[in-house]
């Protein structure tokens, strides 16, 4: 077995080398390890000096073997990961380190700032780049432009032993949820992740205390996550608008928006007001706007319905209480808007359906911010949602599509990777796909593809690979436009307009 002093120095030395601490600091870190290791002796031929460069991921693979051997942690996902995490934390910097350097390099730009805390989290381990890198990702092109397709491979399915014990674990209220400050930190538990190597920073919106943090998962460049300092319910309002825009005023190179504040077009915490941001552009805001509309007393506003598969407003302007005035007379209007030709109702039976995904970014000196209308209505048809994906797509995607998926990038099921390579090989070899239980679900599908692309023993795997992929792109595509509320068509834009009107005059 490797020597473990060994890894405790290369450890030690990827923290120096990584600006988590400083030299002077190697020898206390080095205590800190051996404790967390249960170790009372250091091998002193090995120092932090000579240590080789090696992956982060190889270091911490060997100390989890050694703990594992040594019966320090049982041998499943969650267990390495609460153990490898706690070892990270002993190489950070206390919070308000971070905070001074992430204030000293704002005071430079707001660009460096961001810059530095980003390096830091996925130095940390806190964003494990490793894991993300599986990530399968491409563009499918469409008539609405190129979108992003990615399969997360970056989350870790829990073993069973990992499920066992999250049964067995004690009940706890503490955090209240993924996203209160309280994680920063904690050294979690069976069924909730460590935050050992987490670090927030705090801002002001609106006059509110918020924090910045990246995401663990980046789906995207920077992909950010600002989360309330109370742990109080989503709620997309005219303050929601307001703290969107002041958000992009402190950082104008990150874009920010909101998951909608309803179950089932709402995000997956509606318990906890938070927005995602970061810096990427997504195809959405690539999309031009189709068709200009004007709203009365905001005519010095440019606003317009933008060519893309959902139903988006896009308003723009340099003032930004001019954008934040209509975007909340948008939102009163729309959330007591019924057109029953067009199959949006406000409300029934006392449940209210309406409501809007808002996205903000500059452009230059503008602001601008796109109104993405929702409506959560179900039918016995439709019992997991009318404008959500419909069943014939839910052997490609079945979950929510929530903020990052209504701009552009899908973000599809593990389950996927294999399922398309057991696919590649049944075509190719003109196998029945209904006689294999793992992508039988999908044979309506390739149904549609041979009538479409033919005989695919004839094709390479490659090719063969290039058409899934570029159909599950329009499957997704086709996915957004049943998200929609107003159809990709005359009657479905002549009810979009009516809207419109109904804003300028409600009385109508």
């Amino acid at each position: 077995m490797k020597d473990i002093s060994s890894s405790i120095a290369s450890l030690t030395a990827y923290g120096i080398r990584n600006g988590l601490l400083d030299k002077s600091d190697a020898i206390y870190v080095r205590n800190r390890l051996l404790r967390q290791m249960e170790l009372d002796e250091f091998n002193e031929d090995y120092s932090e000096d000579s240590a080789p460069i090696e992956e982060l991921e190889d270091i911490l693979a060997a100390l989890l073997e050694n703990a594992v051997e040594r019966n320090i942690i049982s041998d499943d996902i969650v267990s390495r990961d609460l153990f490898d995490t706690e070892l990270m934390a002993q190489l950070m910097p206390r919070p308000s380190e971070v905070i001074a350097e992430f204030n000293k390099r704002y005071a430079e730009s707001p660009a460096s700032a961001t810059e530095y805390y980003y390096a830091l989290s996925k130095a940390s381990d806190y964003i494990r780049t490793y894991r993300v890198k599986k990530d399968m990702k491409w563009i499918a092109d469409t008539e609405y432009g190129a979108l992003d397709i990615t399969v997360n491979l970056s989350k870790p399915e829990k073993d069973p032993k990992a499920i066992a014990a999250a049964l067995k674990a004690k009940a706890s209220n503490y955090p209240k949820c993924l996203l209160c400050k309280e994680n920063e930190g904690y050294a979690g538990r069976g069924n909730h992740p460590a935050r050992g190597n987490h670090r927030v920073i705090p801002i002001k919106l609106n006059g509110e205390n918020f924090f910045l943090q990246y995401s663990p998962y980046v789906y995207y460049n920077e992909h950010c996550i600002v989360f309330n300092e109370q742990h109080t319910p989503m709620k997309i309002d005219r303050d929601a608008f307001a703290k969107l825009l002041d958000f992009i005023t402190v950082f104008p190179h990150y874009f920010i928006g909101s998951n909608a504040d309803l179950p089932i077009v709402g995000g997956s915490i509606l318990t906890h007001d938070h927005f995602q941001g970061g810096n990427y552009e997504f195809p959405m805001a690539k999309a031009p706007v189709e068709t200009e509309v004007s709203f009365n007393g905001f005519e010095d506003v440019a606003a317009g319905i933008v060519k893309w598969p959902m139903s988006c407003l896009r308003l723009r302007s340099k003032d930004k209480e001019k954008i934040i005035t209509l975007a909340d007379r948008i939102l009163a209007a729309w959330r007591g808007y019924t057109d029953e030709g067009a199959f949006i109702y406000a409300c029934t039976d006392g449940v209210p359906h309406n409501t809007i995904t808002p996205i903000a970014r500059r452009r230059g000196e503008d602001y601008e911010l796109d109104l993405v209308l929702r409506n959560n209505i179900t039918t016995d048809e439709h019992p997991l949602g009318v404008y959500h994906p419909h069943a014939e797509h839910h052997h490609i995607k079945k979950e929510n599509i929530g903020l990052i998926e209504v701009m552009g990038l899908a973000v599809l099921p593990a389950r996927l990777k294999n399922e398309m390579n057991v696919l590649k090989e049944y075509l190719n070899r003109g196998l029945d796909v209904k006689e294999n239980e793992l992508i039988s679900k999908h044979s309506d599908w390739v149904c549609e593809l041979k009538e479409k692309y033919g005989d695919f023993t004839a094709l390479s795997e490659a090719e063969t690979d290039k058409i899934l992929k570029a159909e599950i792109g329009m499957v997704y595509c086709s996915i957004l436009e049943q998200a929609g509320v107003y159809k990709r068509n005359e009657s479905g834009k002549a009810a979009f307009l009516r809207f419109t009107d109904f804003v300028n005059n409600p009385a109508i």
